[in-house]
């Protein structure tokens, strides 16, 4: 005979099930990242941002999800992270600065910098923003970022070429040092984890850290940590990854190194 299913066991079932998709959700990691951005990102999981997530992922025990969105569209940044992060469309940035404040920052993971890039068989003398050598070189330079600010200081703005893969869909990093093997510029000043996969590639181009500076009257900044990023106060999820950076510090350096992303201490770069 067929028993009779008593009427609030049903019910609490079925809230239960209701509530089933709630806790699978929070066993997913929720990355914003940017669909086509190499060295940083891409659909493919080819970007050492990527292979961070996935590392987090693996170590946390959660399903790896990804919301794409273009970080260079009208806006920039502030509006990538409005249109992922802050429309709680995604929970997690993997690679932003430490002083961030439009969103909440885990420990830093690294601390790299901007860096000269030139042929190593020009043999220039190139140590700081203030060495003499750039009066004379055509320097390539990032769109709004320290280095520009540096160049304006100085006026050596005046004979440099702006380029904006930060900005423009479709654009890459390595556009820079393809202009410095064609003799377009000189020297490129450029954020070493943005060309650091592609100079592994390319050994024939130096590379020499920026140094801080303060010869110019305000502090000039050239080396930066790097955390990651959760919306404001979601300090649940920052404590989460804090462990993990915590824990795992060898393994997040031995990802970025494969990379090419070069690491600095702060002593690598000095204030000069």
């Amino acid at each position: 005979m067929q028993k009779n299913v008593p009427r609030l066991f049903i019910l609490t079932l079925l809230g239960l099930l209701a509530f089933a998709p709630v806790a699978a959700r929070a066993d997913a990691l929720r990355v914003c990242e940017d669909p086509n951005y190499l060295p940083f990102s891409n659909r493919a999981g080819q970007g050492f941002e990527n292979e961070i997530a996935a590392f987090i992922a693996r170590t946390l025990g959660a399903r790896l999800t990804y919301t794409w969105e273009t970080e260079r569209g009208p806006g920039g940044f502030e509006q990538f992270v409005h249109d992922t992060l802050d429309s709680k469309r995604c929970d997690v940035l993997v690679d932003v600065p430490y002083a961030s404040e439009n969103v909440m920052t885990t420990r830093p993971y690294y601390i790299s910098s901007y860096v000269f890039v030139y042929e190593k068989s020009k043999h220039y003398d190139i140590t700081s923003m203030d060495s003499p050598e750039l009066q004379r070189l055509r320097i390539g330079f990032e769109s709004d970022t320290p280095a520009e600010n540096g160049l304006k200081i100085r006026a050596l703005i005046l004979h440099a070429v702006p380029f904006d893969a930060s900005d423009e869909p479709g654009g890459s990093p390595a556009e820079m040092l393809d202009a410095i093997q064609s003799g377009r510029i000189g020297v490129g000043v450029t954020w070493e984890p943005a060309v650091g996969s592609f100079l592994q590639q390319r050994p024939q181009l130096a590379v020499v850290p920026v140094p801080n500076s303060r010869s110019q009257g305000s502090p000039e900044q050239y080396s930066f940590p790097m955390a990651m990023g959760v919306r404001l106060k979601d300090t649940v999820t920052r404590d989460r990854l804090n462990s993990v950076i915590a824990a795992h510090a060898v393994e997040l350096t031995r990802i970025l190194a494969r990379d090419g992303v070069k690491l600095y201490k702060p002593g690598d770069v000095a204030t000069r």
